[in-house]
């Protein structure tokens, strides 16, 4: 036990006095927020990529997405974690009932104590009933899911205009946010790529499969009373102004 205390002695040691002081600052900060369990729902393209650091931090909460949970929980040697690796290492599914064991793992960490965004999770009304159960068990629920709710005909004119400079990632969009010259990155002069899954078929049939899989969860939380639809069309900006208000309230 000396041994771990003293290492972790060390460690803070080597962390520059000007880190430690911001993470103290931004945790006193913090400390007055009110705790909020948010989730983020919505097509591909809709903006809750754009929307979910904004708002984690602005309420100091976690952004939880089940791909970076697993691999950390694989990372750790986590008991849960090597149960997954042994179902993906067999190219199975990991099941609900071990991603919501992981998902209640990680909600010890100290940087979710105010809460947390879930997205990509739930992803069915089973799933979503599992993570009722475990909240519940915690003494806590779901405070709201929010909708990022959009016509598949502006998404499409959304996906299929992106284009990518590969090696920095920055992003344009033909009609949105077009670069400088037609084709080319604004800063290294280097030609842009569109992504493959970036092209209206396989965005269809995307589409299809998150409509399908997904409208019983929105039905579900909407029966609960907590599911608030957003108008995900709107500038980014403006989306930002929309969630904050429906956080904060």
């Amino acid at each position: 036990m000396a041994t771990s205390s003293a290492a972790s002695s060390v460690d803070m040691e080597d962390i520059q006095t000007v880190d430690l002081m911001s993470e103290l600052l931004r945790r006193m900060k913090c400390a007055s927020k009110p705790d909020k369990r948010l989730v983020f729902i919505g097509p591909p393209g809709s903006g809750k990529g754009t929307q979910s650091p904004v708002i984690k931090d602005e309420f100091c909460l976690c952004h939880l997405s089940t791909g970076d949970m697993l691999r950390a929980a694989v990372a750790a040697k986590s008991p849960l974690g090597v149960k997954a690796k042994e179902a993906m290492d067999k190219g199975e599914l990991v099941s609900d009932d071990l991603v919501v064991g992981i998902m209640d793992e990680a909600m010890n960490r100290p940087k979710c104590q105010k809460g947390f965004i879930l997205d990509g999770f739930p992803r069915t009304v089973t799933q979503a009933q599992k993570l009722d159960e475990m909240l519940n068990r915690r003494g806590a629920q779901i405070d709201k899911v929010l909708n990022f709710a959009i016509d598949d005909s502006v998404l499409e004119e959304r996906i299929t205009g992106r284009w990518i400079h590969p090696s920095s990632g920055r992003s344009y969009h033909t009609k949105f946010a077009p670069p400088k010259v037609p084709g080319v990155d604004d800063v290294t002069g280097e030609p842009l790529i569109q992504r493959k899954d970036d092209n209206a078929d396989v965005l269809r049939s995307r589409l299809d499969a998150f409509h399908k899989q997904t409208q019983p969860v929105i039905d579900y939380y909407a029966k609960k009373g907590n599911l608030v639809n957003i108008p995900a069309e709107k500038a980014p900006e403006e989306v930002t102004k929309v969630v904050k208000k429906v956080v904060s309230t």
